[in-house]
């Protein structure tokens, strides 16, 4: 139960992120609370993912996978100040949760 809740609010958290983000360029007032509750959405299911194995590789994964879920919230910080400072950071959040993801599949799979 508690895994398939996880799943529900990663997935949930990454459709807002992507819509907020979007929405961003419209309406800048509203859409940084959507993207900080995301966020924090995120972080918490990124952090209730665990690996109880031996292989080191993905257990470092895990941890990447730990730090984008905060690289997340501190773009949300970053959305609500005036400068483009959160950009970065989204897109730095995004890439190694790319890569976490990709490697981690692959992993598993041997």
């Amino acid at each position: 139960m508690k895994e398939k809740f996880n799943i529900f609010l990663y997935k949930i958290s990454a459709i807002v992120i992507l819509v907020s983000t979007l929405a961003y360029l419209f309406e800048r007032k509203i859409s940084p609370y959507f993207f900080a509750v995301a966020a924090a959405g995120m972080a918490i299911s990124k952090l209730n993912q665990q690996y109880n194995g031996n292989n080191l590789r993905i257990k470092r994964l895990f941890r990447m996978q730990k730090m984008s879920g905060f690289l997340y919230v501190a773009a949300s910080y970053f959305m609500f100040k005036p400068h483009n400072q959160w950009v970065p950071l989204l897109l730095c959040a995004a890439a190694l949760e790319l890569y976490t993801t990709m490697v981690i599949g692959r992993e598993l799979n041997k």
